[in-house]
């Protein structure tokens, strides 16, 4: 937007300086070319009035020889002819000069009227002297065309040198202008743009720029904090509710146990249900809390093994994996190097095996793949189970939103949340066989040869640390 209104500015200064610029130009061209013609045509009358005293009157011919001294110190050639075309009086004059006299003396004999001739070098101005019908002679001046030149180059430079001016001007104040304009409306488009990654405290400053732009900076202030103060009143009762409800849960269940330990029969029958529907509730609550933690998180990245800890969390449910008879194994490049906050991918992998074991039965694999491609760590985690409908998939990242699943709803909502709050990106995909696969993309980590221009496949070092 800033380009485009300085160059909007631009080109209308640029508009209005040639319109008025050249017009006014071309007018003073004219009125120079129009003054040295007049001033050379009165010069030229002057000395032929001079003249007519001595050729008509036969008096002295000082007067005449005067004006044409002064003609030739202005460096002009001035000349008179008698009626029989000889030159009578003359001074300044070179060959070319005086040629062309000669041919308009000549013309004016001929036929008795003031004549004017130009060309690029000069002007030639011839009076006839006495009456027009019976004229005596001839009063030619010659004007060299160079002070003209002078005079409109001259013209012209300072009408150039005012436009550039004006140009320049205009170039700073358009410029000027569009930051004006511009600047608080990017920091404003980038505060909403941190809003919307999750930065609930982003602000945009409303004290720069035009009026309404302070006025809208100021409406997004406003709905800025009245969105922050929703979503942590909607996170604080979540996880209040969440927490609160722990204490009674953890009570009914331990009296449910000391029940079930007496109980026999049906009564026992019933009991285990109820103590796995409180399991489950329990389930659901611990699931809200990570829920709301996840959500309030503002991640800072730090530089993550991706390999050594993909490594680890397959060691930790490795016996959980063999207790269902689940095969669990992982394929990760060495050296693989993620940006993300701290403990967020061992969340984010702890749910997706989970997930991938409670559907996988006895006799299945869950198996997790990593490489890097340019700038993004490629973290897979597939599984051979029953796998995972079209519908349930669109949905399946919201909370509550898997109409399929077994457990609570939330593994992959706090899996999606931790993900894109790290700037990646995370989609559910169909298994080649059957099956689900959950493809993460994660910013990678510079490598050091990137960094120092050192030798290096990864920015942590041999030992890895």
């Amino acid at each position: 937007m800033t380009r485009r209104i300085a160059l909007s500015v631009l080109a209308l200064i640029s508009a209005v300086l040639v319109l008025a610029v050249v017009p006014l130009g071309l007018l003073m061209t004219q009125r120079e070319q129009t003054s040295f013609r007049a001033e050379a045509a009165a010069n030229t009358r002057t000395i032929a009035s001079a003249a007519e005293e001595y050729l008509s009157d036969h008096r002295s011919d000082a007067p005449a020889r005067r004006l044409v001294e002064e003609a030739r110190r202005r460096g002009e050639c001035a000349a008179v002819y008698d009626n029989a075309g000889r030159v009578v009086i003359s001074a300044g004059c070179s060959d070319a000069a005086g040629d062309d006299s000669a041919e308009l003396a000549s013309a004016v004999l001929a036929h008795p009227a003031t004549r004017v001739h130009q060309d690029d070098q000069w002007l030639i101005t011839a009076v006839p002297i006495g009456d027009t019908s019976d004229a005596v002679g001839v009063a030619v001046l010659s004007r060299s065309a160079d002070p003209l030149h002078d005079r409109i180059l001259a013209m012209w430079g300072w009408l150039t040198l005012i436009g550039v001016g004006g140009l320049g001007a205009a170039v700073l104040m358009s410029v000027l202008l569009a930051r004006w304009v511009g600047r608080p409306l990017r920091v404003l488009g980038e505060a909403a743009g941190r809003l919307g990654e999750g930065a609930l405290d982003a602000r945009a400053p409303a004290e720069a720029g035009p009026q309404e732009v302070r006025r809208l900076a100021a409406t997004f202030n406003t709905m800025a904090a009245r969105t922050e103060a929703l979503v942590h009143g909607h996170r604080a009762v979540v996880a209040d509710v969440s927490h609160q409800l722990r204490t009674p849960l953890a009570a009914l269940r331990l009296r449910l146990d000391l029940l079930a330990s007496d109980a026999d029969g049906d009564t026992a029958a019933e009991l285990a249900d109820a103590q796995g529907e409180i399991a489950r509730l329990s389930r659901l609550v611990d699931g809200m809390l990570a829920v709301a933690r996840a959500e309030h998180a503002v991640p800072r990245p730090v530089t993550v093994r991706v390999d050594r800890l993909v490594a680890e969390r397959v060691a930790a449910w490795e016996p959980v994996a063999d207790a269902g008879q689940v095969r669990l194994a992982a394929d990760c490049a060495p050296g693989l190097t993620a940006l993300l906050g701290a403990g967020d991918l061992e969340q984010v992998l702890d749910n997706l095996i989970a997930n991938a074991l409670d559907a996988v039965q006895a006799g299945g694999r869950v198996l997790i793949t990593g490489k890097r491609q340019g700038d993004t760590v490629r973290l897979r985690v597939a599984d051979n189970g029953p796998g995972m409908g079209r519908a349930a998939r669109e949905s399946a990242f919201r909370r509550f939103g898997n109409p399929e699943a077994s457990g609570t709803g939330l593994g992959l909502a706090i899996v999606h949340r931790l993900i894109t709050a790290n700037g990646g990106t995370a989609e559910l995909l169909d298994s080649p066989g059957g099956g689900l696969t959950v493809a993460l993309s994660l910013p990678a980590a510079r490598r050091r040869r990137e960094r120092t221009g050192e030798p290096g496949s990864d920015g942590t070092g041999t030992n890895g640390d």
